[in-house]
């Protein structure tokens, strides 16, 4: 099962200088392509034995300072990254033959961030945050579609309250690739790193 990369290249005259602009160039592009879930991301964490894990979240916004994503704090990502902050975040856009990995710490975004996000989502999954005990085991779904329905009679004017055990995550990038399919196998690949604390600085790495 073999597929020939030949969409496009990625040139070092064509990079910008940040690698958050160079992200939100190919966001944008993808988004552009409409493709389904731009914004869907592997998050990768590791727990406090060294054992890793992956999963796929939907990153809700993101600036110079880093890639927010919100979960409920006492799942198991959460844990894991309460027990080790170190992440990876990957996003595979096949249909452009692109990737980009983001290696970073993780950091707990602001209450206010975190509720004006929560207010801002749909009223069912408002209602689902508060329903699911995330990551623990249950005895069936027909629970969590009950405990919804009284939630959903009891928040009947639409008012539903941040749950203090729900949150955001900001990854804080401290290293960016971005990977572009190539003919023959011979991709691009470009490696952001940072000089000192603030200034990028940028290599091309051998497919």
């Amino acid at each position: 099962m073999r597929v020939s990369y030949e969409m496009a290249e990625l040139r070092e005259e064509d990079l910008a200088t940040d690698p958050v602009d160079q992200f939100a160039n190919w966001f944008q592009q993808t988004v552009s392509a409409q493709l389904p879930e731009p914004n869907a991301m592997t998050l990768a964490t590791v727990d406090a034995d060294g054992r890793p894990c992956q999963r796929t979240v939907l990153l809700k916004h993101w600036d110079k300072s880093g890639f927010v994503f919100y979960t409920n704090k006492k799942s198991r990502k959460a844990v894991h990254m309460s027990a080790n902050p170190e992440v990876s975040v990957h996003f595979l856009w096949l249909e452009l033959q692109r990737q980009i990995s983001i290696n970073g710490t993780v950091e707990p975004v602001s209450l206010a961030q975190t509720a004006a996000y929560f207010a801002s989502r749909p009223f069912g999954n408002q209602i689902g945050a508060w329903v699911s005990p995330q990551s623990q085991v249950i005895s069936s779904k027909s629970l969590l579609i009950a405990k919804w329905e009284e939630l959903k009679r009891k928040h009947a004017d639409g008012k539903v309250p941040l749950p203090s055990f729900w949150g955001g995550y900001r990854v804080v990038p401290r290293e960016f690739e971005f990977w572009q399919g190539g003919r023959d196998r011979l991709h691009d690949r470009i490696r952001y790193s940072r000089k000192g604390d603030s200034t990028w600085f940028h290599e091309r790495l051998a497919p």
